[in-house]
Protein backbone atom coordinates (compact mmCIF):
# COMPACT_ATOMS: atom_id res chain seq x y z
CA UNK A 1 0.00 0.00 0.00
CA UNK A 2 1.19 3.28 -0.96
CA UNK A 3 1.46 5.92 1.81
CA UNK A 4 -0.71 8.95 1.52
CA UNK A 5 2.57 11.36 2.14
CA UNK A 6 4.05 9.66 -1.05
CA UNK A 7 1.07 9.88 -3.20
CA UNK A 8 0.82 13.60 -2.57
CA UNK A 9 4.54 14.17 -3.40
CA UNK A 10 3.95 12.24 -6.97
CA UNK A 11 0.74 14.35 -7.73
CA UNK A 12 2.53 17.51 -6.47
CA UNK A 13 5.11 17.38 -9.08
CA UNK A 14 2.36 17.30 -11.79
CA UNK A 15 2.08 21.06 -12.34
CA UNK A 16 5.78 21.00 -13.45
CA UNK A 17 5.01 18.50 -16.24
CA UNK A 18 4.43 18.79 -19.42
CA UNK A 19 2.81 16.32 -21.47
CA UNK A 20 2.11 16.14 -25.68
CA UNK A 21 -0.69 14.22 -26.68
CA UNK A 22 -1.38 13.01 -29.92
CA UNK A 23 -4.22 11.01 -31.10
CA UNK A 24 -7.43 11.10 -32.60
CA UNK A 25 -9.34 14.31 -31.07
CA UNK A 26 -13.20 14.13 -30.97
CA UNK A 27 -16.47 15.46 -29.08
CA UNK A 28 -18.68 13.51 -27.18
CA UNK A 29 -21.85 14.65 -27.57
CA UNK A 30 -24.61 13.94 -25.18
CA UNK A 31 -28.65 14.38 -25.86
CA UNK A 32 -30.42 14.50 -23.06
CA UNK A 33 -34.43 13.39 -22.61
CA UNK A 34 -37.52 11.90 -21.45
CA UNK A 35 -39.47 9.31 -23.46
CA UNK A 36 -43.17 9.48 -23.07
CA UNK A 37 -44.34 7.20 -26.13
CA UNK A 38 -43.84 5.77 -28.68
CA UNK A 39 -43.30 6.66 -32.62
CA UNK A 40 -46.05 6.63 -35.43
CA UNK A 41 -43.93 6.57 -38.02
CA UNK A 42 -41.93 3.43 -36.67
CA UNK A 43 -41.45 1.22 -33.25
CA UNK A 44 -38.64 3.75 -31.62
CA UNK A 45 -39.28 5.65 -29.07
CA UNK A 46 -39.57 9.33 -29.27
CA UNK A 47 -37.05 11.38 -26.92
CA UNK A 48 -37.65 14.79 -25.75
CA UNK A 49 -34.72 16.28 -25.57
CA UNK A 50 -34.56 18.62 -22.56
CA UNK A 51 -30.23 19.31 -22.38
CA UNK A 52 -27.26 19.07 -24.97
CA UNK A 53 -23.74 18.41 -23.44
CA UNK A 54 -20.24 18.70 -24.96
CA UNK A 55 -17.35 17.04 -23.53
CA UNK A 56 -14.12 16.35 -24.83
CA UNK A 57 -13.69 12.80 -25.90
CA UNK A 58 -10.75 10.20 -27.00
CA UNK A 59 -6.90 11.83 -27.52
CA UNK A 60 -9.15 15.46 -26.42
CA UNK A 61 -9.97 13.56 -23.29
CA UNK A 62 -6.97 12.30 -22.25
CA UNK A 63 -5.70 15.56 -22.98
CA UNK A 64 -8.68 17.05 -20.28
CA UNK A 65 -7.97 14.15 -17.90
CA UNK A 66 -4.01 16.20 -17.83
CA UNK A 67 -4.81 19.04 -17.57
CA UNK A 68 -7.31 18.52 -13.94
CA UNK A 69 -4.49 16.73 -13.02
CA UNK A 70 -2.83 20.43 -13.22
CA UNK A 71 0.29 19.73 -15.61
CA UNK A 72 0.40 21.41 -18.73
CA UNK A 73 -0.79 20.14 -22.01
CA UNK A 74 -0.13 20.20 -25.74
CA UNK A 75 -2.34 17.99 -28.47
CA UNK A 76 -1.40 16.86 -31.69
CA UNK A 77 -3.83 15.75 -33.87
CA UNK A 78 -6.15 16.37 -37.01
CA UNK A 79 -10.05 18.26 -36.96
CA UNK A 80 -12.44 18.96 -39.68
CA UNK A 81 -12.62 22.56 -41.81
CA UNK A 82 -16.04 22.70 -39.88
CA UNK A 83 -17.43 24.35 -37.04
CA UNK A 84 -17.06 20.93 -34.43
CA UNK A 85 -13.96 21.57 -35.34
CA UNK A 86 -13.77 25.32 -33.70
CA UNK A 87 -15.78 23.90 -30.86
CA UNK A 88 -13.40 21.68 -30.32
CA UNK A 89 -10.34 24.16 -30.28
CA UNK A 90 -12.80 26.66 -28.23
CA UNK A 91 -13.35 23.65 -25.38
CA UNK A 92 -9.37 22.70 -25.30
CA UNK A 93 -8.85 26.30 -24.82
CA UNK A 94 -10.75 27.34 -22.76
CA UNK A 95 -9.68 23.94 -20.27
CA UNK A 96 -6.25 25.73 -20.82
CA UNK A 97 -4.84 22.76 -23.34
CA UNK A 98 -2.17 24.03 -26.31
CA UNK A 99 -3.60 23.58 -29.61
CA UNK A 100 -0.59 24.55 -31.56
CA UNK A 101 -0.54 21.01 -32.56
CA UNK A 102 -3.76 20.66 -34.20
CA UNK A 103 -4.06 20.46 -37.99
CA UNK A 104 -7.22 21.22 -40.05
CA UNK A 105 -7.83 18.87 -42.79
CA UNK A 106 -10.95 19.65 -44.61
CA UNK A 107 -11.22 16.39 -46.33
CA UNK A 108 -12.52 15.08 -42.91
CA UNK A 109 -15.13 16.04 -40.60
CA UNK A 110 -13.95 16.57 -36.70
CA UNK A 111 -15.17 13.41 -35.07
CA UNK A 112 -18.02 13.61 -32.58
CA UNK A 113 -19.84 10.85 -31.23
CA UNK A 114 -23.72 11.16 -30.15
CA UNK A 115 -24.74 9.86 -27.18
CA UNK A 116 -28.83 9.55 -27.25
CA UNK A 117 -30.06 9.05 -23.24
CA UNK A 118 -33.00 8.90 -21.96
CA UNK A 119 -33.85 8.37 -18.03
CA UNK A 120 -30.02 7.45 -17.97
CA UNK A 121 -30.20 4.96 -20.10
CA UNK A 122 -28.40 5.04 -23.62
CA UNK A 123 -30.55 4.61 -26.60
CA UNK A 124 -28.74 5.29 -29.13
CA UNK A 125 -25.14 6.47 -30.51
CA UNK A 126 -24.87 8.17 -34.01
CA UNK A 127 -21.07 9.11 -35.44
CA UNK A 128 -19.80 11.36 -37.59
CA UNK A 129 -16.23 10.39 -38.56
CA UNK A 130 -13.99 9.63 -41.40
CA UNK A 131 -11.60 6.74 -39.83
CA UNK A 132 -8.83 6.41 -43.47
CA UNK A 133 -5.15 6.91 -42.57
CA UNK A 134 -4.26 10.92 -42.57
CA UNK A 135 -2.73 11.95 -46.06
CA UNK A 136 0.90 12.22 -45.95
CA UNK A 137 1.36 16.06 -45.64
CA UNK A 138 -0.94 16.20 -42.29
CA UNK A 139 1.64 12.81 -40.77
CA UNK A 140 4.40 15.20 -41.67
CA UNK A 141 3.15 18.30 -39.96
CA UNK A 142 2.11 16.65 -36.86
CA UNK A 143 5.41 15.04 -36.63
CA UNK A 144 7.76 18.75 -37.73
CA UNK A 145 5.49 20.49 -34.58
CA UNK A 146 6.21 17.42 -32.55
CA UNK A 147 10.03 17.34 -32.89
CA UNK A 148 10.40 21.26 -32.95
CA UNK A 149 8.65 21.29 -29.27
CA UNK A 150 10.27 18.34 -28.01
CA UNK A 151 12.49 19.54 -25.80
CA UNK A 152 10.00 21.33 -23.62
CA UNK A 153 7.89 18.31 -22.57
CA UNK A 154 8.68 15.49 -20.03
CA UNK A 155 6.37 12.91 -21.55
CA UNK A 156 4.46 12.06 -24.69
CA UNK A 157 0.91 9.59 -24.86
CA UNK A 158 0.10 8.37 -28.17
CA UNK A 159 -3.99 8.17 -27.78
CA UNK A 160 -5.03 5.54 -30.66
CA UNK A 161 -9.22 5.18 -31.12
CA UNK A 162 -7.91 3.22 -34.84
CA UNK A 163 -9.43 7.30 -36.58
CA UNK A 164 -6.46 7.40 -38.94
CA UNK A 165 -3.66 9.48 -37.10
CA UNK A 166 -1.50 7.55 -35.36
CA UNK A 167 -0.60 6.06 -38.84
CA UNK A 168 2.56 2.82 -38.94
CA UNK A 169 4.64 5.94 -40.06
CA UNK A 170 3.29 8.83 -37.05
CA UNK A 171 3.59 6.01 -34.35
CA UNK A 172 6.96 4.77 -35.05
CA UNK A 173 8.75 8.39 -35.87
CA UNK A 174 7.34 9.38 -32.54
CA UNK A 175 8.95 6.89 -30.75
CA UNK A 176 12.20 7.13 -32.54
CA UNK A 177 11.85 10.74 -31.04
CA UNK A 178 11.35 10.22 -27.96
CA UNK A 179 13.83 7.43 -27.49
CA UNK A 180 16.55 9.58 -28.88
CA UNK A 181 15.41 12.15 -26.64
CA UNK A 182 14.67 10.40 -23.75
CA UNK A 183 11.22 11.12 -23.13
CA UNK A 184 8.64 8.70 -21.40
CA UNK A 185 6.34 7.49 -24.23
CA UNK A 186 3.08 5.56 -23.33
CA UNK A 187 0.25 4.33 -25.70
CA UNK A 188 -2.99 3.49 -25.23
CA UNK A 189 -3.21 1.00 -28.07
CA UNK A 190 -5.45 -0.68 -30.98
CA UNK A 191 -4.84 -4.71 -31.24
CA UNK A 192 -4.04 -3.92 -35.28
CA UNK A 193 -1.78 -1.60 -34.04
CA UNK A 194 0.28 -3.00 -31.24
CA UNK A 195 3.29 -3.77 -33.82
CA UNK A 196 3.67 -0.34 -34.55
CA UNK A 197 4.88 0.56 -31.14
CA UNK A 198 7.84 -1.47 -30.84
CA UNK A 199 10.13 0.76 -28.38
CA UNK A 200 7.10 2.75 -26.69
CA UNK A 201 7.85 3.42 -22.87
CA UNK A 202 4.50 1.61 -21.95
CA UNK A 203 1.57 0.66 -23.44
CA UNK A 204 -2.27 0.04 -21.65
CA UNK A 205 -4.32 -2.74 -23.69
CA UNK A 206 -7.32 -4.53 -22.11
CA UNK A 207 -7.24 -8.09 -21.71
CA UNK A 208 -10.01 -8.13 -24.53
CA UNK A 209 -7.43 -6.63 -26.80
CA UNK A 210 -4.62 -9.07 -26.02
CA UNK A 211 -6.70 -11.31 -27.21
CA UNK A 212 -7.84 -9.92 -30.58
CA UNK A 213 -3.45 -9.19 -30.63
CA UNK A 214 -2.50 -12.67 -30.01
CA UNK A 215 -5.60 -14.57 -31.83
CA UNK A 216 -7.30 -16.26 -29.33
CA UNK A 217 -10.89 -16.64 -27.33
CA UNK A 218 -9.33 -16.79 -23.43
CA UNK A 219 -6.95 -16.98 -21.20
CA UNK A 220 -6.67 -19.93 -19.10
CA UNK A 221 -5.85 -19.18 -15.63
CA UNK A 222 -3.38 -16.02 -13.88
CA UNK A 223 -0.57 -17.55 -14.76
CA UNK A 224 -1.24 -17.34 -18.80
CA UNK A 225 -1.95 -13.81 -18.81
CA UNK A 226 1.28 -13.28 -16.87
CA UNK A 227 2.92 -15.35 -19.16
CA UNK A 228 1.56 -13.90 -22.36
CA UNK A 229 1.78 -9.89 -20.62
CA UNK A 230 4.63 -10.38 -20.25
CA UNK A 231 5.80 -12.22 -23.76
CA UNK A 232 4.19 -9.20 -25.90
CA UNK A 233 6.28 -6.70 -23.25
CA UNK A 234 9.84 -8.39 -24.31
CA UNK A 235 8.24 -9.12 -27.81
CA UNK A 236 7.45 -5.11 -28.36
CA UNK A 237 10.65 -4.09 -26.68
CA UNK A 238 8.30 -2.35 -24.00
CA UNK A 239 9.99 -1.28 -20.64
CA UNK A 240 6.44 -1.95 -18.98
CA UNK A 241 3.32 -3.08 -20.17
CA UNK A 242 -0.17 -2.36 -18.19
CA UNK A 243 -2.57 -4.47 -18.29
CA UNK A 244 -5.91 -2.82 -17.45
CA UNK A 245 -8.40 -5.62 -16.43
CA UNK A 246 -11.93 -3.52 -15.60
CA UNK A 247 -13.66 -4.99 -11.97
CA UNK A 248 -10.01 -6.88 -11.23
CA UNK A 249 -8.33 -4.32 -11.63
CA UNK A 250 -4.48 -3.89 -13.24
CA UNK A 251 -1.51 -5.68 -13.62
CA UNK A 252 1.93 -4.02 -14.23
CA UNK A 253 4.86 -6.11 -16.00
CA UNK A 254 8.00 -4.34 -15.66
CA UNK A 255 10.85 -6.75 -14.32
CA UNK A 256 8.22 -8.39 -12.24
CA UNK A 257 4.33 -9.06 -12.65
CA UNK A 258 2.18 -7.55 -10.03
CA UNK A 259 -1.74 -7.53 -9.54
CA UNK A 260 -3.10 -4.38 -8.31
CA UNK A 261 -6.69 -5.02 -7.49
CA UNK A 262 -9.64 -2.50 -8.38
CA UNK A 263 -10.61 0.23 -6.06
CA UNK A 264 -13.91 1.08 -7.16
CA UNK A 265 -16.86 1.99 -4.88
CA UNK A 266 -18.82 1.76 -7.46
CA UNK A 267 -18.82 1.22 -11.27
CA UNK A 268 -21.63 3.33 -13.19
CA UNK A 269 -20.03 3.99 -16.50
CA UNK A 270 -16.35 2.71 -17.73
CA UNK A 271 -16.77 5.74 -20.41
CA UNK A 272 -12.73 7.41 -20.70
CA UNK A 273 -11.51 4.97 -17.35
CA UNK A 274 -8.82 4.03 -19.69
CA UNK A 275 -8.09 7.95 -20.73
CA UNK A 276 -7.53 8.22 -17.16
CA UNK A 277 -5.46 5.52 -16.17
CA UNK A 278 -2.82 6.28 -18.83
CA UNK A 279 -3.17 10.21 -18.16
CA UNK A 280 -2.41 9.56 -14.28
CA UNK A 281 0.57 6.18 -15.36
CA UNK A 282 2.17 8.44 -17.18
CA UNK A 283 2.17 11.77 -14.89
CA UNK A 284 3.39 9.36 -12.30
CA UNK A 285 6.06 8.07 -14.41
CA UNK A 286 7.57 11.17 -14.99
CA UNK A 287 7.23 13.03 -11.50
CA UNK A 288 10.12 10.31 -10.69
CA UNK A 289 7.07 7.00 -9.37
CA UNK A 290 8.51 3.37 -10.14
CA UNK A 291 5.66 1.52 -12.79
CA UNK A 292 3.82 -0.04 -9.97
CA UNK A 293 3.57 3.30 -7.54
CA UNK A 294 2.33 4.64 -11.26
CA UNK A 295 0.14 1.90 -11.71
CA UNK A 296 -1.20 2.17 -8.19
CA UNK A 297 -2.21 5.40 -8.24
CA UNK A 298 -3.64 5.36 -11.91
CA UNK A 299 -6.07 2.65 -10.72
CA UNK A 300 -7.36 4.57 -7.96
CA UNK A 301 -7.99 7.55 -10.45
CA UNK A 302 -9.74 4.84 -12.55
CA UNK A 303 -11.56 3.79 -10.03
CA UNK A 304 -13.19 7.29 -9.15
CA UNK A 305 -14.03 8.23 -12.74
CA UNK A 306 -16.00 4.98 -13.09
CA UNK A 307 -17.67 6.17 -10.65
CA UNK A 308 -19.00 9.09 -12.56
CA UNK A 309 -21.51 9.30 -15.42
CA UNK A 310 -20.05 9.68 -19.28
CA UNK A 311 -16.83 11.03 -19.96
CA UNK A 312 -15.44 11.93 -16.53
CA UNK A 313 -12.05 13.23 -15.12
CA UNK A 314 -10.33 13.23 -12.01
CA UNK A 315 -8.33 15.64 -9.62
CA UNK A 316 -5.43 15.57 -7.39
CA UNK A 317 -7.98 16.12 -4.22
CA UNK A 318 -10.18 13.88 -5.28
CA UNK A 319 -7.46 11.11 -5.47
CA UNK A 320 -5.55 11.68 -2.45
CA UNK A 321 -8.88 11.72 -0.22
CA UNK A 322 -9.39 8.11 -1.55
CA UNK A 323 -5.92 7.37 -0.47
CA UNK A 324 -6.88 9.29 3.38
CA UNK A 325 -10.28 7.67 3.23
CA UNK A 326 -8.62 3.94 2.87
Amino acid sequence: MLKVERVVELIEKFKNLKIAVVGDMMIDSYLLGDVTRISPEAPVPVVNVNKERFVLGGAANVSNNLRNLNSQVITYGVIGDDENGQKLIKKLEETGIEVSGLVIDSERPTIIKTRILAHNNQLLRIDWEKNEVINERIQKDIIDRLEKNIKNIEAIILSDYNKGVLSEYVSKKIIEIARKNNKIITVDPKPKNFINYVGATAITPNKKEILEYLGLNSFTDESDIENKAMKIKEDLDLKYLLLTRSEEGVSICSENYNKVSTMAKEVYDVTGAGDTLISVFTLALAAGATSLEAAKIGNIAAGIVVGKIGTATTTKEEIIKFYEDM
